[in-house]
């Protein structure tokens, strides 16, 4: 059964970023698509590599996790959110505006120069 997944928006994802209750935030954009680009606090965790990511971090089960990618039309964030949630992750939620709409509201970016930079 799959369960409906929990999006957040850009000014909740600030407001979480600033007061801490967002544990984990995780760019799930693969190498193909990774432009260097993060939303500042991020981690690299490609969609392609999700499983090995989970398997190395340690996190709790109940970590609030955020994952974004490039936008609105890219599956990448909604399928990683599947693949925690059925990994048994419980606090999952997704950044559906990822970093088009960050940009466009004035948001800035960390850039990386490449992805072993990155974490991954």
């Amino acid at each position: 059964m799959k369960h409906a997944l929990v999006t957040i928006t850009t000014d909740e994802l600030v407001q979480g970023l600033r007061d801490g209750s967002i544990g984990e935030l995780w760019n799930t954009l693969t190498d193909e698509y990774f432009t260097g680009e993060m939303i500042p606090g991020s981690r690299r965790a490609p969609v392609d590599r999700i499983g090995r990511e989970v398997a190395g971090s340690g996190l709790s089960k109940d970590t609030p996790i955020v994952v974004y990618c490039s936008g609105r039309t890219c599956p990448n964030s909604r399928q990683a959110a599947e693949k925690l949630v059925a990994f048994g992750f419980t606090r999952v939620r997704v950044y559906e505006g990822g970093l088009e709409e960050w940009k466009q509201a004035g948001r800035g970016v960390e850039l990386l120069r490449a992805p072993a930079e990155a974490g991954v």
